[in-house]
């Protein structure tokens, strides 16, 4: 339970910057990272957004690679297919495993790296949101992008009932292992069982004690959402303009 997203946006000094400037320069950086043809793009967008998070955000060094090693992995896998299965043109380095021959080609390892750096560069812009804004404030930033109010409020109670029902599974774990509830295999698979059944009733049961505590208050179908006005500051707006012109320049240089 520690080391939340969450727990790093609440005292990340970029949250008390526009939510909206900053939503729009990760949607900028995403964009610009998957449309590029090159390499060099999506390397400048993680390159900037890891400054801004590390520098910028107090975020420490150490978690932030950690969390981007996490999806990074899955990239990592994907592009290894890619790498000997995908693309033609001239080998560059094969070998063989159990009598089978991989081979790498020019265009596979191009698509392999492209795979690799654009999920790099797209999840260091959702980082960057993720470790600087609360999630409860982006959701006052979707209401005003006028997103319809029932998507909005149900996220916003799936969200909160994620680490609910996380620490009353979190609680049942623990006193399953302290009766060696996972000594072995077969009671491990019974206890995990039952955790999840307990787990399914308990989020019925506050289901229904969230519908009637709502419908004693007057719930009228709209929740009520704090909107922090934050009016755009003049360094930051010229740091996300440079970040954004220099993000095309490299852009346009490259297919030059």
């Amino acid at each position: 339970m520690n080391n939340l997203l969450d727990d790093y946006a609440l005292m990340s000094p970029l949250r008390y910057h526009n939510n909206k400037l900053k939503l729009g320069v990760a949607i900028f950086g995403i964009l610009a990272g998957i449309s590029s043809a090159s390499l060099a793009t999506p390397i400048f967008v993680v390159f900037c957004m890891g400054i801004a998070t590390v520098f910028f955000g107090k975020v420490p060094l150490k978690f932030y690679i950690q969390l981007m090693l996490a999806p990074m992995s899955f990239a990592i896998v994907g592009a290894v297919v890619i790498l000997f299965f995908f693309g033609f043109g001239n080998e560059v380095f094969s070998f063989e495993i159990f009598s089978y021959r991989l081979v790498a080609n020019a265009q596979g390892i191009d698509k392999a790296l492209q795979v690799i750096s654009r999920t790099a560069g797209g999840m260091s812009c959702m980082f960057f949101i993720a470790l600087s804004t609360p999630v409860v404030e982006l959701f006052s930033v979707l209401r005003s992008l006028k997103i319809p109010d029932s998507v909005i409020e149900l996220s916003m109670l799936m969200y909160r009932y994620i680490f609910v029902f996380l620490e009353v599974a979190m609680s049942i774990k623990y006193a399953q292992t302290v009766r060696l509830g996972y000594k072995d295999f077969k009671r491990s698979f019974s206890s995990m069982a039952m955790l999840a059944s307990t787990l399914f009733i308990r989020s019925w049961e506050q289901g229904e004690k969230l519908y009637l505590s709502m419908s004693s208050r007057c719930y009228d179908g709209k929740l009520s959402m704090f909107d922090a006005r934050r009016p755009i500051g003049i360094s930051e707006a010229i740091l996300s303009g440079v970040y954004i012109i220099s993000t095309i320049a490299v852009s346009y240089i490259v297919i030059i």
